[in-house]
C-alpha cells in the first residue's frame, strides 16, 4: 500500500509544477503510476490530526478488501492496489491529494473523506475530472452527483428513525432536544432538518436548543452545564442530538459522565459516534446512550462473523496499528464500497469512469450487516439497513433496533 503525505504531496507537486523529473525517492505510487499489471483505488482518509483515529483504520481496511478481491483473482485481469494517503485532517488538502490522484497517479476510483466539509472540497475535483469517489459515512444528504457514491444512509434512512425512536413510548417519548455539533455543514444541515422535521410534527421552537463548537473542541464543562439546566426545565424528556466529530466526541462523553448525568437522566443519541470513540473511556457511566448506523458491530450473522475475523487476522498480518477487536461503521462502508467498485469494474469490462457508472444498477452485496445492500439505475445511493446502538459496559453498542429490511434512499429531505 502506498502512502501518501502532505510531505510527499508538497514535494512531488513542486517538482511536477516546475517540469522537473522526478527524483528516484518520490513516492512509489508515482513512479508506478503506468504498471500495466494493476489497477490502482486512492483514498483519502487521515492518519493524522483530529480525524486520524477514526479516518486512519479506513487506509487499512480498503487494502483488506482490496487483498480479497486480488486472492480470488483480481479484476479484469488486473490486481488491485491501494494507494493511502494522509490529508492531516485539513478539508482543502483533500481536494489536493484527491486532484493529484485522479490525473497524476490515474487511480480508477477514489474512497475518502469522513466530513463533509472534506467531501465537499472534493465534489469539484471528482466532477472536473469526471471521477468517481465512494463517499462511505451517513451524511446530511441534500447532494447527488453521478461522480459520487454515497455508499452509507441519508437522515431519512438513519437519523429519522433514531429520532422517532427516542420520541416513541418504545424510546423515552422524547419531547425536547438540546442539539450540540461541530461547527460545520454536517451538524447544521442535519439540525436544519430535524427542526423542519419537529415542525411537521407540531413541535413548537421552545422545545429545542443549539450550540455549535469547533474542530477539536475539548472543554464541555459549560455546554454540559447548559444541558442539565434546560433539561430541569419543564415540558418533558430532554434528550442530546450529538453532532460533534473527532477526538470532540468522547470528550463530551468524558464530560457528560464527570457530571454524573446518565442515559436515566438525558439520553444522547451520537450521530456520529462509534465503537472507536468508546475506546479508553469508562462506558459503566455511559450505558444506554444511543447512536444510529448502518453498521454495528454486534449485528449477528455470517457476514459479520467472516469480516471481524478477517480484520482480526489482517491486523496482525500487516501490522496494522488499530485494535483487531474494534470495527466501525465506516470500515464496513468502505469494505463494501472497494467490493462494489470491483464488481461494477468486472461487470463493465472496464475501469473507464462512464462504463463503471453504468454498470452500478443492479448490483448488490452481502454486507457485514446481515443486510444485502444494492443499487439501482435512479442514483449513486446504496441502500443499507439502519441500526440504533446503545452504549454497553463493554466499550461497543448493543443493538437496541435494526430496521426489517433496506429502505430506498432519499436523497434530498423535505425537511429545512
Amino acid at each position: 500500500m502506498s502512502i501518501f503525505t502532505r510531505r510527499t504531496f508538497l514535494q512531488t507537486s513542486g517538482a511536477l509544477a516546475a517540469g522537473a523529473a522526478l527524483p528516484l525517492g518520490a513516492p512509489a505510487f508515482i513512479r508506478s503510476a503506468n504498471a500495466a499489471d494493476t489497477v490502482k483505488l486512492g483514498c483519502l482518509f487521515s492518519s493524522s490530526g483530529t480525524m486520524a483515529n477514526l479516518e486512519g483504520r479506513l487506509n487499512y481496511v480498503a487494502k483488506m478488501a482490496a487483498a480479497e478481491i486480488n486472492a480470488a483473482g483480481g479484476v479484469n485481469g488486473k490486481t488491485v492496489e491501494v494507494v493511502a494517503s494522509d490529508p492531516a485532517s485539513d478539508w482543502p488538502l483533500y481536494a489536493q491529494v484527491g486532484r493529484q490522484m485522479l490525473t497524476e497517479t490515474k487511480v480508477a476510483a477514489l474512497f475518502g473523506c469522513w466530513t463533509s466539509v472534506s467531501r465537499k472540497t472534493v465534489l469539484p475535483v471528482v466532477e472536473q475530472n469526471d471521477g468517481l469517489l465512494f463517499y462511505p459515512l451517513h451524511f446530511e444528504g441534500d447532494e447527488n452527483s453521478k461522480n459520487v457514491v454515497y455508499v452509507n444512509s441519508p437522515p431519512a434512512s438513519s437519523v429519522l428513525p433514531a429520532v422517532d425512536y427516542l420520541m416513541s413510548p418504545d424510546g423515552v417519548e422524547a419531547k425536547r432536544f438540546f442539539m450540540i455539533g461541530s461547527d460545520y455543514v454536517w451538524p447544521r444541515t442535519i439540525n436544519k432538518q430535524l427542526k423542519g422535521y419537529w415542525k411537521s410534527k407540531g413541535i413548537d421552537e421552545s422545545a429545542w436548543k443549539e450550540e455549535y463548537v469547533p474542530f477539536s473542541f475539548s472543554n464541555f464543562q459549560t455546554l454540559v452545564n447548559q444541558v442539565r439546566a434546560f433539561a430541569d426545565a419543564p415540558g418533558g424528556k430532554c434528550v442530546v442530538v450529538l453532532t460533534v466529530v473527532g477526538s470532540s466526541i468522547p470528550d463530551f462523553l468524558r464530560e457528560f459522565a464527570n457530571q454524573g448525568i446518565t442515559a436515566t437522566d438525558v439520553p444522547i443519541l451520537g450521530l456520529d459516534m462509534v465503537e472507536a470513540d468508546l475506546e479508553g473511556l469508562d462506558t459503566k457511566k455511559l450505558v444506554g446512550h444511543l447512536n444510529c448506523w448502518a453498521y454495528l458491530q454486534q449485528a449477528k450473522g455470517e457476514a459479520n462473523v467472516k469480516f471481524l475475523s478477517g480484520w482480526k487476522d489482517f491486523v496482525a498480518k500487516e501490522k496494522v496499528p488499530f485494535s483487531p477487536d474494534v470495527a466501525i461503521d465506516p470500515m464496513v462502508s468502505t469494505y463494501d464500497a472497494v467490493h462494489l467498485w470491483a464488481m461494477a469494474a468486472k461487470k463493465a469490462g472496464s475501469f473507464d469512469v462512464p462504463e463503471v457508472r453504468k454498470a452500478f444498477a443492479g448490483l448488490s452485496f452481502d454486507c457485514p450487516s446481515g443486510y444485502k445492500i444494492g443499487m439501482t439505475a435512479e442514483n449513486n445511493y446504496v441502500s443499507r439497513g439502519v441500526f440504533i446502538g446503545s452504549v454497553n459496559e463493554a466499550q461497543g453498542f448493543d443493538v437496541l433496533w435494526q430496521s426489517k429490511d433496506t429502505p430506498k434512499p432519499v436523497p434530498m429531505s423535505p425537511f429545512g
